[in-house]
């Protein structure tokens, strides 16, 4: 999909509030205090596939503040910052991916989440646990382990969540070069 402005601005504005709704209202407790199982995570790799890293990390930091702001915690910067990262590498391999063109086949699905999976690992692996002990003085055990549990789970309901979005709406689009003119 082209990357014009307005299309752009539009996609921040809907994804960082479907991020926000899902991550608020569907987030899922797990055993590790203040880590969730997040669906929101498979609609931000859609979107910043479909509109590119600026697109995605944008959704990330925007969806994902407002989520903590929410909460009446306080804004956990080091896991928005992270939320940014993952939505930026994301939007990188959009150039790989032509699912606007219709196009989201097996190879395209095996680049998609093992991309995610890099991405997921960078973000909630390294950059919310360091962050976390340089912003906060959190204890490394305690934040690598959050980490740990969030980054997994958001590996999965990714490859679910984010998958499925792309191969529908892949499929929904016509192929490039399918349309015939009549005459």
């Amino acid at each position: 999909m082209k990357n014009n402005s307005v299309k752009t601005i539009v996609a921040i504005g809907i994804g960082a509030a479907l991020f926000f709704v899902l991550g608020r209202f569907v987030a899922i407790p797990s055993p590790v205090p203040n880590t969730n199982i997040s669906i929101q995570y498979g609609l931000l790799a859609f979107m910043a596939a479909m509109f590119g890293p600026a697109a995605g990390a944008l959704i990330g930091l925007i969806g994902h503040a407002l989520i903590d702001f929410s909460y009446g915690w306080g804004i956990w910067w080091s896991w928005v910052i992270a939320s940014a990262v993952f939505g930026l590498l994301i939007g990188l391999v959009s150039k790989r991916l032509s699912i606007a063109d219709g196009v989201f086949g097996k190879k395209d699905i095996v680049t998609f989440n093992i991309f995610q999976l890099v991405a997921h690992a960078i973000a909630w692996g390294v950059i919310a646990p360091v962050l976390d002990i340089v912003m906060y003085a959190e204890p490394a055990n305690k934040v690598f382990m959050q980490g740990l549990v969030g980054g997994l789970s958001n590996i999965v309901t990714t490859a679910i969540v984010g998958t499925l979005l792309c191969v529908a709406y892949a499929s929904a689009r016509p192929k490039k070069g399918s349309l015939k003119q009549e005459k």
